[in-house]
């Protein structure tokens, strides 16, 4: 048999290679946290070819780096594309703060940076970056989401039917409410830890009710013992580990509702029952801290990134 064409690793030679990295993001320690591919170099690539590898690594979300003039970059953001095993997204908030800090250690000019910017389609994303100490594991970044807006109110019997929960579930003291701050989510007080473990929701059920709201997906919470809150995150067929977009609507939410003071630093924890746990580090601001009912702004929304892997796939060529 004719080995003509063929590579050492017994790959065609007229293949593209796509270099991509591996992170996990609001993690303390590598293995935990929510895991993300990042392609470095997605120059050239189509959006069907974007989803079909975000299919392929079938991570919550998938990032491609579209690199642009060294100029450009910086004055508008490093460009950046989200994509899920099924759509793409505006916005999200692990996949930012993991492909800025693959940045922060990688980007041939913004490396070491203290901010870097990233350009997506909801608008520029900044993320600073704390200097890490000596001996430290990844870096702690924090971004600034954009302003929170306040949606829709949800009546909790139709919220506990679609969730598949008991009324008595629900913290209904206060508001079940879509909050978007480049992401809508439809934030859900739950009464206990006991509650938020039971979780499990239907998700044709919920996704029926979602495409007739102003939701994009659910976001429960509940105060906890090991931090602060304690949320989940259940979409598609699956659970996220860490859900950073979600976890500003969280802290708006939680500021608007006096559950957590103005500019108060607060940790949600997330994916302890799926064995990825995860921190995230928020706060916002209310413009008038007596005021409930006032805009919020400054959300900030931080954590850990740590690299674990980097890898090679390969492509027929010409794509």
């Amino acid at each position: 048999m004719s080995t003509a064409g063929i590579s050492g690793s017994g790959l065609p030679t007229s293949r593209r290679t796509l270099e991509y990295a591996i992170v996990d993001v609001f993690a303390e320690r590598a293995l935990e946290g929510n895991m993300l591919a990042i392609f470095t170099d997605a120059r050239g690539l189509t959006t069907e070819q974007m989803q079909a590898l975000a299919r392929e690594t079938n991570l919550s979300e998938t990032t491609f780096i579209v690199p642009r003039d060294e100029a450009v970059e910086r004055e508008q953001g490093v460009q950046v594309r989200i994509f899920t095993t099924q759509e793409e997204l505006r916005f999200a908030g692990h996949p930012t703060l993991g492909t800025a800090s693959w940045l922060y250690w990688n980007h041939p000019v913004l490396a070491g940076a203290e901010k870097i910017t990233l350009e997506l389609p909801v608008g520029p994303i900044p993320v600073r970056f704390d200097a890490p100490a000596e001996g430290e594991d990844g870096v702690f970044g924090t971004m600034r989401q954009n302003d929170a807006s306040f949606g829709q109110v949800h009546d909790p019997e139709t919220i506990s039917r679609v969730l598949g929960i008991p009324i008595e579930d629900l913290d209904t003291r206060y508001p079940i409410q879509t909050v978007s701050t480049g992401m809508a989510f439809c934030i859900v007080p739950l009464r206990s830890v006991e509650a938020l473990g039971r979780l499990a929701i239907p998700q044709q059920v919920a996704q029926t009710y979602l495409d007739t709201c102003d939701a994009k997906f659910f976001h429960c919470i509940t105060p906890a013992q090991d931090a602060d809150f304690r949320a989940r995150m259940q979409f598609y067929t699956g659970e996220d580990p860490a859900t950073g977009s979600a976890s500003g609507c969280a802290i708006a939410w939680l500021v608007r509702y006096g559950l957590v003071e103005s500019e108060q630093q607060v940790v949600i924890e997330q994916g302890v029952e799926m064995l990825r746990p995860s921190r995230i580090s928020v706060r916002a601001k209310r413009a008038i801290p007596e005021a409930k009912e006032f805009p919020i702004s400054d959300v900030f929304v931080g954590g850990r990134t740590i690299p674990v892997a980097t890898g090679r796939f390969f492509l027929p060529f010409p794509l």
